[in-house]
């Protein structure tokens, strides 16, 4: 074999870079493409296929953990030519939950910060997204797979009555298992992530500031999101 060597580190020649690299590896997402899969994600290529209705708007939701990490040395401030310095060490204040709402047609986002991801705190988020759209009958939502993404989420926190109303504004439609790739928020969240969360936040206070900063500043600028996966493009691949 072609191997050179340079200041004790092994280098290979180009003509064996197209050689497969034993020791790597990836993680990656592998889902199992079966009749339900199919049928889930039709459903959902098919709803982002609809045009805009005021009235029945297509609306994506999804949500992430988020780490409260605070300084334990105050950080040194950028300088001409030097970016700002902060030490390794951290401190840990806990963990929360950033839930979004986008509706990719219209350029509308809803956010709220979450001390946890139970049933209640999902159905408190719905009861808030549903107060965003009191004109409309009915909200066409996508969202992931899981298990606090149910109507019986409702009935947990609300009484009867309110549980049931809520239930009536929501037309659900969930990805298939191992398919988030489908959910147009996971988009958003990946926006407000680069611009917000890329440092470290202390308090959950903070970081609902910094989110709904974020969020009010796309919300006056309309970012819609394009999205082009179809489901004829499904059926070829």
């Amino acid at each position: 074999m072609n191997i050179k060597y340079y200041t004790g580190t092994l280098v290979f020649s180009r003509q064996y870079a197209h050689r497969v690299n034993h020791w790597r590896k990836r993680q990656w997402c592998i889902s199992q493409v079966t009749s339900e899969y199919l049928m889930r994600m039709e459903d959902v290529l098919d709803v982002y296929d609809l045009p805009y209705d005021p009235r029945h708007p297509v609306i994506c939701l999804d949500e992430r953990p988020c780490q409260l990490l605070g300084d334990t040395v105050i950080p040194l401030p950028m300088t001409p030519g030097q970016p700002t310095k902060e030490e390794y060490q951290y401190e840990r204040h806990g963990v929360c939950r950033l839930f979004v709402a986008v509706e990719p047609l219209a350029g509308r986002r809803v956010a709220q910060v979450r001390p946890r991801r139970t049933k209640e705190d999902y159905a408190a988020f719905m009861q808030a997204l549903a107060a965003q759209y009191p004109q409309t009958e009915r909200l066409r939502v996508v969202q992931d797979n899981v298990n606090p993404h149910t109507a019986g989420s409702f009935s947990q926190a609300f009484d009867p009555a309110t549980a049931w109303a809520l239930k009536q504004r929501f037309e659900c439609h969930a990805t298939p298992p191992h398919a988030s790739w489908l959910n147009m928020a996971e988009i958003e969240l990946s926006a407000i992530a680069r611009q917000c969360l890329n440092r470290r936040i202390a308090s959950l206070d903070e970081l609902e500031r910094e989110v709904l900063a974020c969020v009010k500043e796309r919300n006056e600028q309309q970012r819609r999101i394009t999205w082009r996966f179809t489901t004829p493009d499904a059926r070829v691949k």
